[in-house]
């Protein structure tokens, strides 16, 4: 198997005891010392302290090999282990001791406090680690301090060249006579020749003798060209920089950086992007490098800020199902869904798949990132031939937060569609009405001010998650106002024309097409400008304030029901209505009430 991080972390966990015993430096304890096959010599000092109850490695190892698992941090939502699968009783020293089967992630929870750790009972995590590194550094071996705080640093080596002929070529010349000589700054940039064809047998530079032979720039000896190209990340890691004034052409960058991005000594500096979206791998690498490569050019006066980007925000993958039979020519060979005959549950899950070329049988490899090698990606356009940019659209903000994966469901695409159906109906059935309505009048009837509560309520919301960047909120938000438009009954034509202007705004961000197209025609356009320039709604504090509540009724813990109560009622007039509520009476049977307790604003729950 392989030795990378990656590939150990995934492995099979498996060790071996040594027989060795060291002591904990705190408590005196014998602690027994084992070989692993996932802690890394190249990794701080090579040896971890293992914590197998808020680690999952060493939960699995420990697991494995029948290791005591003692819980030393109380998370503060869950409290307590499933121990022996009963949950629900507090774990208490002494008890026995962990033995669930299964990892959960709370387990590893930072959130929670110290138990079963002697001076550290009680503790919060950064607590309990400043308390360790002091204890530590107090006590001393042969006048030798046991312990520090230390960071370790993890950025790895940068490999920058690559064996091939896309990418930006290195600017070296090798001489016999004088080495590697730097291609002069008046010869760059070193443009690749463009009619080569890679045809699998090495990177096709190394055979054109037009690029390949020059003479030396220090003795004008016959020379070669570097043919290896420089990584990809050389490039992405400063192009933003570029971006922002891309026509001077004697300077990677030139005075408009410092506009947009500028220095960090003004109130504005800092950083040069506000926001960084990106996958995982590029939280990983491409942002170290980009971090790496603004500081050199710092440095070298290129820029005058310190940071890259502002905020990051890493997006979650795209799944499919993927489809593959093993071979002996080809080793494993990926299909096409729509290249197959496939039956499926009553759930639809996949039980059984066979190709239509041949009616073998292909195995169903489940739910897997999208990819070209897997024949489980999907084309964009299919879905914008059939169902037009904005369902797409809708459909990949709606299906995940943007954080999480997201699987990929044609019925999930359908039902954007239909949504964005219904928004088109709504604004046509009822284009005359909005385009002969006035303001609103004052004062509005209940009906009137219900839904305007509810528009309301929803624009801060949706306004919140634009903010934050949780786009599957927004959309869910925008469904539920097209719900209360099509379910008002009454006669407010004005505050419907407010309220679908409000949907119009919160979707255009996603379904720029349909929402541009009725916010011309419904005649928003003539008196709030163009959707691209119309300001955004502003939420109407006034339209919040209502005059009657609703609260959850409760008898003995249980939900029984509603309370509606004036917004100014006390504590003594929501008790005695809800003593007074048919609800009570029918679950209370007959019994009198203990005591009443108000949550205001949200229930009141009636102990008998």
């Amino acid at each position: 198997g392989g030795t990378t991080e990656a590939e150990m972390a995934t492995r099979e966990k498996e060790g071996m005891p040594t027989g060795l015993q060291v002591v904990h430096p705190l408590t005196g304890e014998k602690v027994d010392v084992w070989v692993g096959n996932y802690v890394l010599m190249s990794y701080g000092d090579g040896a971890v302290m293992g914590v197998p109850a808020h680690d999952e490695r060493d939960f699995a190892f420990a697991r494995k090999y029948g290791l005591a698992i003692k819980q030393v941090v109380q998370d503060y939502e869950e409290g307590i282990f499933e121990n022996d699968g009963q949950h629900g009783t507090p774990w208490q020293a002494g008890q026995g001791e962990f033995t669930t089967e299964k990892w959960k992630l709370w387990y590893a929870s930072k959130e929670g406090r110290c138990i079963n750790s002697g001076m550290l009972d009680g503790c919060t995590f950064k607590e309990a680690v400043a308390k360790v590194a002091e204890a530590l550094a107090a006590k001393t071996h042969n006048g030798v301090s046991l312990g520090e705080k230390k960071t370790t640093w993890r950025l790895r080596d940068w490999g920058v060249s690559r064996q091939r002929y896309w990418g930006t070529p290195i600017p070296i010349i090798h001489c016999g006579k004088c080495g590697a000589v730097p291609v002069p700054e008046a010869d760059l940039p070193v443009v690749l020749p463009e009619d080569l064809i890679p045809d699998g047998s090495g990177n096709p530079l190394n055979k054109c003798e037009a690029f390949l032979n020059v003479g030396c720039p220090t003795c004008g000896q016959p020379a070669r060209r570097e043919t290896d190209t420089m990584d990809t990340f050389v490039d992405s890691s400063w192009y933003v920089m570029r971006y922002c004034d891309p026509t001077n052409p004697h300077a990677m960058v030139a005075q408009g950086t410092q506009y947009w991005m500028p220095p960090a000594s003004t109130p504005a500096g800092g950083a040069g992007m506000d926001q960084y979206i990106g996958g995982i791998e590029h939280a990983i690498l491409h942002l170290l490098y980009a971090r790496f490569w603004t500081k050199v050019m710092r440095d070298m006066g290129l820029v005058q800020m310190n940071e890259p980007f502002t905020k990051l925000m890493t997006q979650g993958m795209v799944l499919n199902e993927a489809f593959q039979r093993t071979t002996e020519a080809t080793g494993r060979e990926y299909f096409w869904a729509h290249d197959l005959d496939i039956t499926r549950d009553d759930h639809q899950r996949v039980t059984q798949a066979v190709a239509k070329r041949d009616g073998a049988a292909v195995q169903y490899e489940g739910w897997t990132t999208m990819s070209k090698s897997k024949n489980n990606g999907v084309d964009p356009q299919a879905v914008i031939d059939r169902y037009g940019a904005d369902t797409a659209r809708l459909f990949v903000m709606f299906a995940s937060p943007p954080e999480q994966t997201m699987e990929w469901n044609d019925a999930g695409v359908e039902g954007a569609n239909r949504f964005l159906k219904r928004v088109w109906q709504f604004g046509v059935r009822h284009e005359q009405a909005f385009k002969a309505a006035g303001a609103a009048t004052s004062p509005l009837n209940e009906q009137a001010q219900a839904l305007r509560f509810e528009m309301h309520t929803v624009l801060k919301q949706v306004s919140f998650d634009y903010e934050r960047m949780q786009y599957n909120t927004v959309v869910s938000g925008a469904m539920k106002l097209l719900n209360a438009l099509e379910g008002f009954k009454g006669d407010a034509p004005a505050v419907l024309r407010e309220g679908f202007g409000i949907l119009l705004r919160a979707l255009y961000p996603a379904c720029p097409h349909l929402t541009w197209v009725l916010w011309g025609q419904l005649g928003y356009a003539q008196t709030q400008g163009d959707l691209l320039d119309a300001a955004w709604p502003s939420v109407d504090e006034a339209a919040l304030k209502q005059d009657v509540v609703e609260l959850v009724l409760q008898v003995n813990g249980k939900m029984r029901g509603a309370l509606k109560v004036s917004s100014s009622a006390d504590k003594a007039t929501i008790e005695a209505a809800a003593l007074a509520s048919p609800e009570f009476e029918k679950f209370a049977e007959g019994k009198p009430p203990k005591k009443v307790v108000v949550v205001p604003g949200r229930l009141v729950n009636v102990v008998v």
